[in-house]
């Protein structure tokens, strides 16, 4: 076999430890079953003061929502409404079940956002509860008006998402979007603000942009910017700007892991080395009479630039006309800067146990695992993440007897040709056997249950929240439902 192309995945030290303690981990997958997800409460609680430093070092003010779409964990979200300072600490909501999960988990309206797509059931308990709506089109204010009147409800109120934003001068743009105002149709926006003024409160205006690039958002920034100007000219008194997420994670442990595999991928994909992938699989590549084409279709699992760093250099950048840092002009008119981070304060949240059944042998010499799981409990290659899952053996491994690095390819329990959780050449420290536990780092953000479900009668995971009791405690666990912070949450400033 050729040398093995590792794709490692990145792991603090609280996630490390857990994946060190093949005593715990095995008996709670013989318990409840594979797949098994697993989160790790305590540690949002630290993303989340990763991203108040930031803006600690920008002397801006403003609350972090947690995207709540990312995982649906309970235990995610009650250790979030622990989490203090209360003013500085929230959530995203996207759904009429996600706001009713973000108040059954302690989370009060003054520190929920809702977005999101909205069915009249969603807008009139957000309305009832007085929670802050990002409202996405005119229509939208209209019908949340008109409810605030027709029950007496107090003032609502909102952050108009804008969209499609231009910068004067430059050739920057954003990219059309389904969701928000276009920027240059903010005017009916404030129009209708003005006009319903006895039913919602304008609070500040918000974007959220599905692009990696900071120039990009840069622009919309200062677009935002313009926008909240004209309310005040027109008498309006926005407060903030709530500038969405999309400030990614850095999976891997090693960049050099991650060029050197899409490197020689594109060699496998033009015929120059042996494949490194089922079928010939490219992730959007292709190889057509010597010559690749297409465009690679996954997530750069290797991001140095990410999380509270993403932002930091966000606000670092020049507005595009404005000529000065975008976190000045936040300063310099006093407003508050709010974050939707989903991913980014999953970071090292989880992870998800699958149960190796059977390893063998097809007649090309290719290894196939087929793990109790399929690729809908770990969505990893669905989202387009390529990153290698740890193994935890099942026994202890006996000196000298744990064998060479092999490649596989890992099955699912799916009678389906397409259920492969991983349609790239795996490479492990060893070969699996039946009973080792194959441990998928980092799925809590969207990879852990966003596309799960009961296809051929299969389980779905069950989910356990994981802690201890300081740095060297022993591991406890409960049923994610079933954790409440005062179990582990101590003072958090």
């Amino acid at each position: 076999m050729s040398e093995p192309l590792y794709l490692a995945p990145r792991l603090e030290p609280r996630l490390a430890a857990l994946l060190d303690s093949p005593a715990f981990l095995h008996p709670l997958v013989t318990a409840l079953g594979s797949p098994l997800n697993i989160v790790l409460p305590d540690q949002i609680a630290d993303n989340v003061r990763g991203f108040r430093d930031v803006y600690a070092r920008h002397r801006l003010t403003g609350r972090i929502f947690f995207a709540h779409k990312a995982n649906r964990s309970s235990a995610l979200v009650r250790r979030l409404a622990a989490t203090g300072p209360e003013a500085a600490v929230g959530i995203d909501v996207a759904s009429l079940g996600e706001l009713q999960h973000a108040l059954g988990g302690g989370l009060t309206p003054n520190r929920i956002v809702a977005t999101g797509p909205k069915d009249p059931d969603y807008l009139w308990l957000a309305a009832r509860t007085r929670t802050t709506v990002a409202v996405d089109s005119p229509a939208e204010l209209t019908a949340l008006a008109a409810l605030v009147e027709r029950f007496r409800l107090p003032r609502v109120p909102v952050l108009p998402r804008l969209s499609e934003f231009t910068a004067p001068g430059t050739r920057v743009l954003t990219r059309r979007s389904r969701f928000g105002t276009p920027a240059d149709d903010a005017g009916a926006l404030l129009d209708l603000a003005e006009k319903h003024q006895g039913s919602v409160e304008f609070t500040g205006v918000s974007y959220h942009l599905d692009t990696m690039g900071l120039a990009e958002k840069a622009v919309a920034l200062e677009g935002c910017l313009r926008v909240l100007d004209e309310a005040r000219r027109r008498g309006l008194r926005p407060r903030g700007l709530d500038i969405g997420g999309g400030f990614g994670v850095d999976y891997l442990a090693d960049g050099a892991q991650w060029e050197r595999y899409t490197t020689e991928l594109t060699r496998a994909l033009l015929g120059r080395r042996a494949p490194l992938t089922w079928e010939g699989h490219g992730y959007g590549l292709r190889g057509e009479n010597g010559t690749l084409r297409g465009a690679l279709g996954v997530y750069p699992g290797h991001r140095p630039v990410a999380g509270p760093r993403y932002l930091d250099e966000l606000l670092a950048q020049t507005a595009p006309s404005l000529g000065r840092p975008l976190a000045t002009l936040l300063l310099e008119n006093l407003y508050d800067l709010h974050t939707e981070p989903g991913r980014a304060l999953t970071d090292q949240c989880g992870l998800t146990l699958a149960r190796v059944l059977e390893v063998r042998v097809t007649a090309a010499g290719e290894r196939l695992v087929r793990l109790a799981a399929n690729a809908r409990d770990i969505g990893l290659e669905d989202h387009g993440l390529l990153l290698d899952p740890v193994l935890v053996p099942g026994a202890p491994e006996e000196p000298g007897r744990g064998g060479p690095p092999v490649g596989v390819y890992l099955l699912g329990n799916l009678c389906l040709e397409s259920d492969l959780i991983s349609r790239r050449l795996v490479f492990l420290e060893r070969e699996p056997r039946p009973g080792d536990l194959l441990a998928f780092a980092n799925t809590a953000g969207y990879f852990m249950d966003f596309t799960a479900d009961h296809a051929l009668h299969q389980p779905i995971a069950r989910k356990v929240a994981v802690y201890r009791s300081g740095e060297d405690g022993p591991w406890s666990w409960c049923l994610d439902e079933q954790y409440w912070p005062h179990l582990t949450a101590g003072d958090d400033e």
